[in-house]
C-alpha cells in the first residue's frame, strides 16, 4: 500500500504535463510559453519531479536543456497518461452534456479578425460558464499547436489546388470557403475588367505574404503551374499592409474576403475568374472529439462563417460559400 502511495504521488499530472511540454517544446521558455507560465514554474515543478523519481530528467545543453535517458522515458510515458486523461475528460464532459471548462482556440489573422468576435460572443451568451483563450497562429503552426497539446481548437486554411496535410490523430471540419479577388491600383490596365485571372498579371510586381508562410508557397506554386515566374516585390504578413501597398501603386496581391475590412481608397477589387477558393477549416485532437465545448465551438465559427453569406448591401463584395455538417 505504501509503495502504491508512492507511486500515485510521484505521477504527478500537472509535473508530467510540463514534462511533456519540455520534451515537445525542445526548450524551458517554449514550454513556459506553450502552459501559459512563467521559466521559474517550469524550473520548479521539474526539480520535484526529479526528486520524486530520484533520477535527473534534465541535462544542460550549452545554455539550454535536453532531456536525460530516464527523461525521455519518463516523457513518453507523460504524453500516453496526458492523451487517456484528455479521453476520459472528453467522455466525462460528454457524458455531463454541458459546455464548461475552457477552450483554447486559434487561427490565421484574417480568420480571427473575420470569425472570433462573433463565435465568441456567441459562446460567451450561450455558455457563460464556458472560459475562452484565443491566439493567431499561422495554419501549420496552428496544426503544430494542437497536436502538441498547446490549444484544443485551431481554425487553419488550404487552397483549392493546394491543400493542407492533417496529420493523423486530428479531426478536421469544414467552416466556410472564401473567395478572392485581385487588388490593383485603379489607374491599373485591367482595374475595369469584371473578373481576371492570375496569369493577367504576368508582367505585374506582386506583394506576397511573407516567405515561408503557407499562403506564399501558394501563390509561388499557383503563378510557376501557369508558366509564370512571379516577380515578388514587396512581402507582408497583414492583409492591410498588403492593400495600402498596393493602394500606394506598389504592385498587386490576392486579397481574400474574409477579415478584409476595410479597403483603402485607391485600389480596385477585382474578382477572380477561376473557381480559386480558399477552404477555411477547424481542426482538433480526436481523443477530444466527444468534448461539448469543441462542438459548440465549431458551431460557433459555422455561424460566423454564414454570416459573412448573407447578401451584402448594394455594392458590397459577393461572399458565397459552403460548409460541411459536424462529423
Amino acid at each position: 500500500m505504501v509503495r502504491v502511495c508512492s507511486i500515485a504521488y510521484m505521477l504527478n499530472l500537472e509535473r508530467l504535463r510540463t514534462l511533456d511540454a519540455l520534451a515537445r517544446h525542445g526548450s524551458v521558455s517554449g514550454a513556459a510559453d506553450g502552459l501559459h507560465v512563467t521559466t521559474s514554474a517550469v524550473s520548479q515543478q521539474m526539480s520535484k519531479l526529479e526528486r520524486e523519481v530520484g533520477q535527473r530528467l534534465l541535462a544542460r545543453n550549452g545554455r539550454g536543456v535536453r532531456l536525460t535517458d530516464a527523461g525521455r522515458l519518463l516523457a513518453d510515458h507523460a504524453a500516453r497518461i496526458l492523451s487517456q486523461v484528455e479521453l476520459a475528460q472528453s467522455d466525462i464532459e460528454a457524458q455531463r452534456g454541458e459546455v464548461v471548462g475552457e477552450v483554447r482556440l486559434a487561427a490565421f489573422p484574417t480568420a480571427a479578425r473575420g470569425l472570433f468576435p462573433a463565435a465568441l460572443t456567441t459562446l460567451r451568451a450561450d455558455h457563460p460558464e464556458l472560459k475562452l483563450r484565443t491566439t493567431e497562429l499561422e495554419p501549420e503552426a496552428g496544426i503544430r499547436a494542437v497536436l502538441r497539446g498547446d490549444v484544443d481548437l485551431a481554425v487553419v486554411l488550404d487552397w483549392s489546388n493546394k491543400r493542407l496535410p492533417v496529420p493523423g490523430g486530428l479531426t478536421k471540419a469544414e467552416l466556410l470557403d472564401d473567395a478572392p479577388d485581385i487588388a490593383m491600383p485603379v489607374g491599373h490596365p485591367l482595374a475595369d475588367r469584371a473578373e481576371v485571372g492570375l496569369e493577367d498579371f504576368a508582367d505585374d510586381d506582386w506583394v506576397s505574404w511573407p516567405e515561408g508562410e503557407f499562403c506564399h508557397d501558394w501563390l509561388m506554386f499557383t503563378l510557376r503551374s501557369k508558366g509564370i515566374e512571379p516577380r515578388i516585390a514587396h512581402l507582408a504578413g497583414e492583409h492591410h499592409t498588403q492593400l495600402a501597398l498596393i493602394a500606394a501603386g506598389f504592385g498587386v496581391c490576392v486579397a481574400p474576403r474574409l477579415g478584409r475590412g476595410p479597403v483603402p481608397e485607391g485600389l480596385r477589387l477585382v474578382p477572380v475568374r477561376q473557381t480559386m477558393r480558399r477552404h477555411v477549416h477547424a481542426v482538433w485532437r480526436t481523443d477530444a472529439d466527444r468534448r461539448p465545448s469543441i462542438r459548440a465551438a465549431v458551431s460557433a465559427l459555422r455561424a460566423a462563417g454564414r454570416a459573412l453569406h448573407e447578401p451584402a448591401p448594394a455594392g458590397g463584395p459577393d461572399r458565397s460559400g459552403g460548409r460541411a455538417d459536424l462529423p
